[in-house]
């Protein structure tokens, strides 16, 4: 039974997102499927995607046919420019470490141009995003001006020369403490009765 590689729709309405599969030619879009090889997502700049290279190699190695959307991903990913390296490693031209190092070189620039391609598409929307506001920003900087005018033409109002409510409780006179001693001490000061004296004479 012959093997395909293409994409299983998932995600909602209007927002799709894509497995990349390995599965036989005669399942449906959305039925079984062999083996899970990626993710795509075609709803950002540049799209998202998630790929086993190796695994996607070996299937493209054993005959498995892609579709035309995988095709491109896979050579987008590079898949289809490893393969080329490998079969000049198996045709004697060059080794593996030599083929690898290639290929690292490939995908280090195509990394570069991907970076480069998303920051510019986000300067773009930012862009866009700014040109939209302009108009609205200046209406407000109209409506405010006058306002922004009069504030500045108001008297500043006079600093109260009075001191502040704390300075004037910390100036306040402290009220006298009483001169007199506490009661305590008047107690203590005043002489015990004389009990030996005043006692009752003994009878003759």
């Amino acid at each position: 039974m012959a093997t395909k590689l293409r994409l299983q729709r998932h995600g909602g309405k209007k927002r799709p997102f894509y497995y990349i599969v390995a599965a036989h030619t005669t399942v449906t879009r959305d039925g079984k499927f062999i083996e899970k090889l990626g993710t795509y997502n075609p709803l950002t700049v540049p799209a998202t995607i998630e790929l086993n290279r190796e695994r996607a190699l070996y299937w493209l190695d054993n005959g498995a046919v892609p579709s035309d959307t995988v095709n491109r991903i896979l050579s987008f990913k590079g898949v289809k420019f490893l393969k080329h390296l490998m079969r000049g490693v198996k045709l004697g031209l060059f080794d593996h470490e030599t083929a690898m190092a290639k290929f690292d070189k490939w995908n280090e620039t195509h990394e570069s141009e991907v970076g480069t391609r998303r920051e510019a598409h986000k300067k773009a929307k930012h862009d866009v995003r700014v040109a939209a506001m302009a108009p609205i920003v200046k209406k407000v900087e109209e409506v405010a001006a006058p306002i922004v005018e009069e504030t500045t033409e108001a008297p500043v109002a006079e600093e109260v020369t009075e001191a502040p409510v704390a300075e004037v409780a910390a100036e306040a006179p402290v009220a006298e403490v009483a001169a007199e001693a506490p009661i305590a001490e008047v107690v203590a000061e005043t002489p015990a009765a004389d009990t030996t004296e005043e006692a009752t004479p003994t009878a003759e």
